[in-house]
């Protein structure tokens, strides 16, 4: 007996285990266009979930999906175009995917899906606009005539979405278009946009209140801060999933960066060294709140997360709305906004470069300046006579890079302009390579890294200002420090 109760114990945990299946979906695509090298790919949340290389044309990409599911493709190959196509999948679900080229967001796409109906009666609607796009894109035009093409595109997006019915699909288009107007200053068709959005929501069915908001805001969007802002609160979560507000990391004399990043991006990798040493130097006067922009699980998941040793928050907006409404002038990642001791925004920036962090932190530990122009170079010192105005620099760059300091530098005060008389340490209208290393490190990235320091003396000032600018030139590209202090 004992023995029949335990074949019949196993043989139900068998059956759960079995009904516990994780449930999958299939891309399959084929064109006799593709390279065997070409690289398929699936993205869920940003997040890779299947890969597969192309032979004889064909490629296939199984992964677990629990419901309706919004999924980016793409080919990495030659021929291909560098592009995002949406496609919604579902548990069981297989999409066919078929081409003659390698222009894929222009295949045709077949599934049983309701939702793909609506995507292919958009895709038929702007193929063309969405043809010239691709093909210019893949040819390298002009920034000028690939935006013109996109904006297009974007267009007749916006003209077709009132005559499709509003489901998953119409929702993500809407929500493309509108993220594409909101981040592109003086959008031509901004006012048919809003009525498509009002028909859109008028139109819904429940369950996407969450994505209709996120695109209100894109429509309308808050006020971003810029630099001489005031900072805002926000609220965010630990990775323990308790609640936390940006206020909490305000104190007397501390400076707060903001790391907007995400598990995908690489250069946010790149920087984390540079910012780690930055954090150590800085203790006491630098707080680093990295806000992930990753969905709350993967984020909880990661490896990579876990190690973060400073604030590791996350809004769980995943980009949509939430604190980078307020912050952020663009979506891309890193964005990094550096926050004064009087809670004002001191500057912002996309990106990262190696040694900006360790200019950050010189500025910090100088005299109260701006150099949010070229956060590489900072002001160490000034000391002012009757006769002269020395001010001492300290410039980072990989050490392989060089920088150049034009014998026309000035500085201004009070509607004044003073001269550049003499330099040390530098050879004026020379290519300059950091001689002195910054960092311990022995290799990646921060064992690259050099400095220099050299001083520059300019004419007296008539009357020693309380804030001076120095300025490298006049051009966009060339060094400008702001309100130097001379408290």
């Amino acid at each position: 007996m004992k023995h029949t109760i335990i074949t019949v114990m196993l043989a139900l945990i068998a059956l759960v285990g079995h009904g516990q299946t994780t449930k999958t979906a299939t891309i399959k695509g084929y064109s006799p266009a593709l390279k065997d090298s070409t690289v398929a790919e699936c993205l869920i949340d940003m997040v890779r979930v299947a890969s597969d290389t192309v032979r004889d044309g064909h490629f296939t990409l199984t992964f677990p999906v629990e419901k309706l599911t919004e999924c980016y493709f793409y080919l990495e190959g030659e021929g291909c175009p560098n592009f995002l196509k949406t496609i919604f999948v579902a548990p069981d679900a297989i999409v066919s995917m078929t081409g003659e080229d390698c222009l894929y967001p222009t295949w045709k796409v077949k599934s049983t899906l309701a939702e793909q109906k609506t995507a292919n009666r958009i895709s038929e609607y702007i193929r063309n606009a969405m043809n010239n796009m691709l093909l210019l894109d893949i040819a390298q035009a002009p920034y000028e005539k690939r935006d013109s093409a996109y904006a297009e595109m974007i267009r007749q997006t916006i003209e077709v979405l009132p005559s499709v019915p509003v489901d998953a699909v119409s929702i993500a288009e809407l929500k493309d278009a509108s993220h594409y107007a909101r981040y592109n200053e003086g959008f031509p068709y901004m006012e048919q946009l809003k009525e498509v959005e009002k028909s859109v929501v008028a139109r819904a069915p429940k369950g996407f209140e969450e994505e209709l908001a996120y695109i209100h805001l894109l429509v309308y969007p808050l006020h971003v801060l810029q630099p001489g802002e005031e900072a805002v609160d926000a609220e965010l979560y630990d990775m323990q999933g308790n609640t936390h507000h940006l206020t909490e990391t305000f104190r007397d004399g501390c400076y707060v960066l903001l790391d907007f990043w995400s598990l995908g991006c690489g250069p946010c990798r790149m920087a984390e060294p540079e910012m780690r040493e930055v954090y150590e130097q800085l203790k006491g006067k630098l707080e680093i709140v990295g806000i992930s922009r990753d969905k709350l699980s993967a984020w909880q998941e990661s490896d990579w997360s876990k190690k973060i040793v400073w604030k590791n928050w996350n809004d769980g907006k995943m980009g949509k709305g939430g604190i980078e409404s307020r912050y952020c002038d663009n979506t891309a990642v890193p964005y990094y906004v550096l926050l004064s001791p009087d809670h004002h925004v001191v500057w912002k920036s996309s990106g990262y470069g190696p040694g900006m962090f360790l200019g950050m932190a010189a500025a910090i530990n100088g005299p109260i300046q701006d150099n949010s122009k070229n956060i590489y170079l900072a002001v160490r010192k000034v000391e002012t006579t009757d006769k002269e105005t020395t001010v001492s620099f300290r410039y980072y760059n990989p050490n392989d890079s060089w920088f150049r300091i034009a014998s026309g530098s000035c500085l201004t005060a009070g509607g004044g302009k003073y001269k550049l008389i003499a330099a040390n340490g530098i050879t004026l209208d020379s290519k300059i390579c950091p001689t002195e290393k910054a960092s311990a490190a022995t290799e990646g990235i921060l064992s690259a890294l050099g400095y220099a320091d050299f001083t520059l003396t300019f004419e007296p000032f008539e009357t020693i200002p309380v804030t001076f600018d120095f300025k490298e030139g006049e051009g966009d590209r060339d060094f400008v420090i702001r309100n130097i202090s001379l408290k």
